[in-house]
């Protein structure tokens, strides 16, 4: 019992194959492996931005910029910690603040247009990481079942030949080649189908955290443009604009 279990489904398609069945095999445990290893990836950091997102309360609760950026987190990777730094360091060199001397072409430019656009371009940045690894997710969810097919179509097409080989035929000499060989059709989907839920999840948590990450952008621009000031001293806090 035990010697037909090992001879018979993936070990036979495997023991019984030729070079192009195996590695049809291979490439499709290394699409596998691929699938699985971003999944889990994406999702501990989608995991970590959603925390780090609580923390844009309490920055709104803090007596200054210093304290709210402590709020937010000091971990480099913490993309709302990078626009907010982003959109102070915007204001502060376009108000001349950062210790530069001469006039820039950006010079020109209104204030809030400036920090507007340093603060997209810090959003398109973590929105480009964000999406990393994603393609590969979609194109094994496309083409695995597809290599799982041309192996499948691969062991018919030898099975047949052996079937013919052998002159007489019976239902066992067709069915135990040609099941075998279908095995990698289903191989196939079986590495495709967590591709494509994966690839659906962590799009829509992308989604979430872009989403979240846009509005702090807003607030912060407000925030920058008609709400504060960025002292000359250089100590990188920033407080309140006097009225006039």
């Amino acid at each position: 019992m035990d010697s037909q279990i090992a001879t018979s489904g993936l070990a036979q398609v495997w023991l019984q194959g030729d070079w192009v069945t195996r590695s049809v095999a291979l490439v499709l445990l290394a699409m596998s492996l691929a699938t699985w290893i971003i999944i889990l990836w994406k999702a501990l950091d989608q995991r970590a931005q959603r925390a780090q997102a609580k923390g844009i309360e309490g920055f709104w609760h803090s007596a200054d910029f210093a304290e709210g950026l402590d709020k937010l987190g000091s971990t480099e990777s913490n993309p709302f910690r990078a626009v907010a730094l982003e959109g102070r360091e915007a204001t502060r060199h376009i108000l001349h603040k950062d210790g530069r001397t001469g006039t820039q072409l950006h010079d020109t430019l209104d204030v809030s247009d400036w920090v507007e656009r340093s603060l997209r371009k810090s959003v398109d940045d973590f929105q480009a990481r964000a999406q990393g690894g994603l393609s590969v997710l979609a194109s094994v969810a496309s083409t695995a079942p597809f290599v799982g097919l041309f192996g499948t179509v691969w062991g018919i097409y030898h099975a047949l030949i052996g079937i013919g080989a052998a002159g007489q035929v019976s239902i066992d000499q067709v069915a135990g080649p040609i099941g075998e060989a279908l095995i990698m059709t289903a191989l196939g989907l079986v590495v495709a189908i967590p591709a494509v839920l994966g690839y659906n999840a962590l799009l829509r948590g992308n989604k979430g955290v872009i989403h979240q990450l846009n509005r702090f952008a807003h607030d912060l621009h407000a925030y920058f443009v008609t709400g504060a000031r960025v002292t000359a001293s250089g100590d990188g806090k920033v407080l309140p604009m006097k009225k006039a």
